[in-house]
């Protein structure tokens, strides 16, 4: 190796009577790179320019070629292109640390242990917090605001379900919202007790909580946003994916990547409000090379987990209850209608087979022959066989692994072993639409891409369970897999020409690993670590370890 060095450091200054080489800015060698080209699937060097990749080949032909301002010698590790996620909230995550973080506790008493650590340091006006699963408690039931209203008599207190879906809130924060047992909200629930509230509510109800939260500052954005752009970047993730950002963040990301303070790129959905819709039909679609705004992101139901999905059929476990559309029918089918009069995408979160039903079959009646619009459905997580029957290349499935594996304890007991077949089916969607975009959800789920390759792939938890995997028929083949968090991300952003692969032309973003995970043990994947992750050709990330 030192010997390799040697040579390839004398070559670049030694005096050579060929014709002038070529100037270049980085030569990456002694790599194994998966392009995830179909034409040049693997290269041991390639080259970078101003940003962008300029040649491929073996070591010994680019150096005789090019006069490389930089050399990284890859030390024979796997090299692969940016990794993209395609549906998570990176806005969200970056604010999330500056909460209670409350993912992975495993009762209600530790939720409210958390809490009260929190508050001792941060004595906050409003505490706010993510993360609680009830589905991980022995007692797997909604908590109730007793507990919290004795710690917190004065101080409001709201924290988010790990879905998103369902907020706990105590009777400060209720009443500081002005939300009685008489409050009534369309497309979700305000859980009451014996008549009296909860403090449990679900999908839209959330928002009347979510409305009295202290905006943040500018200042506690920018942290938040540079926090989730460096636990990304340790990731090996170069592009992200937003699901839902209001006009004020999306400027103030441009704002951050113009002045070089924000390297990630971002494909941000803007969230389905109508004031910010109207502005970006108005305006139009934004693009540079670190910001993607053409897309606006649409719940159409809710959560599983909080039995917000909204089903045909009515739950397993719970008779007469189908969960919820959180947007009407008819308000949805007018909005695609007007986003598809505009050069958007329309990106839908539909989880239950009544809400994939809906948006499907809105999607074909509103487009008809129009074909290359990539409107995506986001999770698509229950699809009936009747929906499936509709599926082809134009629709664009956004799917997440770990979902499946994280659900896998206790959805079949919502759904009954009829829909399973149709629950987390990846492969059956890949089969029916040619490609999938793979994400996280993050911080739904971890932000770690090698989870979302693994439960992808094996089906399986970090506990290796199942032994044999989870519905094993719908894993993906590391190919596939692979793809899906690079160039079918990219292509369901419309960016499949300037990322996703190892390209000469494209954006030089890639990540360096410690170990191949095409190639290893299918269970030490998760173990993967990111050696370096470069944009544009910088590196903007290095493994100290």
């Amino acid at each position: 190796m030192q010997k390799l060095s040697l040579f390839i450091l004398g070559a670049l200054v030694s005096f050579s009577c060929s014709k002038p080489k070529e100037q270049a800015d980085l030569l990456v060698y002694n790599a194994n790179i998966y392009t995830v080209d179909q034409n040049t699937p693997s290269a041991e060097a390639f080259i970078v320019k101003d940003g962008k990749f300029l040649a491929l080949g073996s070591t010994e032909a680019l150096m005789e070629a090019y006069k490389v301002k930089e050399l990284y010698d890859a030390e024979g590790k796997a090299v692969l292109p940016g990794l993209i996620d395609a549906h998570c909230h990176f806005y969200g995550l970056g604010m999330q640390k500056q909460r209670v973080d409350l993912t992975g506790t495993k009762s209600y008493d530790e939720v409210l242990e958390r809490i009260v650590e929190f508050q001792k340091d941060k004595k906050t006006s409003f505490i706010i917090g993510r993360g609680w699963d009830q589905n991980d408690w022995e007692i797997k039931e909604f908590p109730t605001k007793d507990k919290l209203d004795s710690l917190f008599p004065n101080t409001p207190v709201a924290v988010t379900r790990v879905d998103g879906h369902a907020i706990l809130a105590n009777q400060a924060a209720l009443s500081a919202a002005g939300i009685t047992a008489a409050t009534q909200v369309e497309g979700g629930e305000i859980l009451l007790k014996n008549g009296e509230l909860t403090g449990v509510l679900i999908d839209n109800p959330m928002e009347l909580i979510e409305k009295i939260y202290p905006e943040p500052t500018v200042r506690e954005q920018t942290i938040a946003l540079q926090d989730a752009e460096i636990t990304n970047f340790s990731y090996g993730l170069t592009t992200v994916d937003d699901a839902g950002l209001s006009p004020d963040v999306i400027q103030l990301i441009d704002s951050l990547q113009q002045s070089d303070a924000l390297k990630i790129r971002v494909y941000a959905m803007v969230s389905n409000v109508p004031d910010y819709v109207s502005y970006y039909l108005d305006k139009g679609p934004l693009k540079t090379d670190r910001l993607n705004v053409s897309s606006f992101k649409v719940y159409a139901d809710g959560a599983l987990g909080s039995r917000g999905a909204a089903l045909k059929a009515s739950y397993s476990d719970q008779d007469n209850h189908h969960g919820a559309m959180v947007i009407g029918i008819d308000a949805f089918k007018k909005l695609a209608k007007r986003i598809a009069e505009s050069p958007f995408q329309m990106n839908t979160h539909a989880i239950g087979d009544s809400a994939n039903a809906v948006v499907i079959n809105t999607y074909y009646d509103v487009l008809k022959d129009d074909t290359n619009r990539r409107w995506r459905v986001e999770h698509a997580q229950v699809v009936a066989p009747e929906e499936f029957d509709m599926l082809n290349e134009n629709l664009v499935m956004s799917v997440q692994p770990t979902h499946a594996t994280s659900d896998m304890y206790w959805a079949k007991d919502r759904l009954g072993a009829s829909r399973m077949e149709g629950a987390y089916a990846y492969k059956k969607l890949l089969n029916k639409t040619g490609k999938l975009a793979l994400g996280t959800d993050y911080p739904v789920e971890n932000v770690n891409p090698f989870y979302t390759f693994y439960a992808a792939v094996a089906r399986k938890d970090l506990e290796q369970f199942p032994e044999n995997g989870f519905q094993k028929e719908d894993a993906l083949t590391r190919e596939e897999a692979l793809k899906g968090m690079t160039i079918w991300a990219a292509y369901s952003n419309f960016e499949e020409k300037e990322k996703g692969s190892i390209t000469i032309g494209k954006m030089a973003d890639f990540v360096i690993l410690e170990q191949d995970i095409m190639k290893i043990d299918e269970d030490s994947i998760p173990k993967t670590k990111v050696k370096a992750t470069f944009v544009g050709g910088e590196k903007v990330f290095e493994n100290s370890l």
